[in-house]
């Protein structure tokens, strides 16, 4: 059985002169103190500390095979991402960055799945980087939940979205810049709460404005951190929608009804969490995901599903493995 964890990250070892494309003052870098241990820095702000396997692909190839991890599929660090600054800035970014996980994935390219970042703040820029970089060999692109205080359900997100479609180019989706910071400064709530919450406002936005009726059926669409609230509160997203006109005043079906047209990853942390994310989504749209390899991720990648025998040898070898391989393409 091929194991494929869908949800890894990286962070090159950006300079901060390099990170003066992107903006002078808050342009995000990498601050290596020795061969094992580093600093993400935006401007001359630290960020979080951090370790070898971000930056380095032998040590990430170590941590994989010690995990049983056969594949990973690679994305940028969010805090990359760039929507902020001036759009012809950010395509300039994009290209480092995207060179960048290129140049890491080199390294064991039948271990690493790259996926590409693009800047997203500009519909036309973000669907000509996206192919530029699935000629260079990406094979997906990674996007933000939103751009400001646009959603999925803004005209150029969604047109965006329909030519990843058009490419064949599968989508991740991860969270960032939570919503509520300013309530929620301590004790990494905004990774705890507002993290799951962008995630549960994303895919509702996109169903209830009537997002998935608009876009091609053949758009291959996955979210971070199983969805995170959506799951659980389904049955109060259906239950609006019978009982209120404004709710449903753009989807022409109820919430429930669109499970079948995107994916989610496995990082729940939980074995009851497991069983409810697999009963809402079945277990032909869950693909294993471990937010590696950050320390909010799971320790073992892979090592929640092994566990769940409520779940058969086969639909534990659809969420560790085939599931993804065939969402991203990938030849076993």
């Amino acid at each position: 059985m091929t194991v494929v964890d869908v949800h890894t990250h990286i962070f090159p070892q950006l300079s901060k002169a390099e990170s003066v494309i992107l903006h002078e003052e808050d342009g995000p870098w990498l601050r290596t103190d020795d061969a094992e241990t580093g600093m993400m820095m935006s401007g001359a702000q630290e960020y979080r500390p951090v370790h070898a396997p971000l930056w380095d692909p032998a040590s990430r190839i170590a941590d994989a095979d010690r995990a049983g991890v056969d594949i990973q599929v690679v994305s940028s660090t969010p805090l990359l991402f760039g929507y902020t600054h001036d759009p012809g800035r950010a395509m300039d970014w994009c290209e480092l960055i995207n060179t960048r996980i290129l140049e890491f994935c080199a390294h064991a390219p039948d271990r690493f799945v790259p996926l590409c970042q693009v800047p997203l703040q500009d519909t036309e820029r973000a669907c000509e980087q996206l192919d530029k970089a699935l000629a260079a060999g990406h094979r997906g692109v990674h996007l933000g939940n939103h751009v400001g205080e646009r959603g999925f359900d803004d005209g150029g997100i969604r047109e965006f979205l329909g030519h990843c479609a058009l490419r064949g180019a599968p989508v991740f989706v991860h969270p960032w810049d939570m919503l509520g910071a300013d309530r929620m400064p301590r004790y990494m709530l905004s990774w705890l709460v507002g993290m799951a919450a962008e995630t549960q406002l994303t895919v509702l936005g996109l169903i209830l404005s009537g997002g998935f009726e608009a876009l091609p059926e053949n758009l291959r669409l996955c979210f971070a951190h199983g969805g995170g609230s959506f799951p659980f509160l389904l049955g109060r997203a259906d239950n609006a929608w019978r009982r209120r006109d404004i709710v449903r005043a753009d989807s022409p079906k109820p919430p429930s009804s669109y499970v079948d047209r995107f994916f989610l990853d496995s990082a729940v942390f939980d074995p009851g969490a497991l069983r409810l994310l697999t009963e809402v989504m079945g277990t032909g749209r869950v693909m294993l995901g471990s937010d590696t390899p950050f320390p909010l991720g799971e320790e073992r990648p892979g090592e929640l599903v092994r566990s769940a025998d409520w779940l058969s040898a086969a639909e534990r070898q659809a969420i560790l493995g085939a599931n993804a391989l065939e969402f991203f393409g990938i030849e076993n």
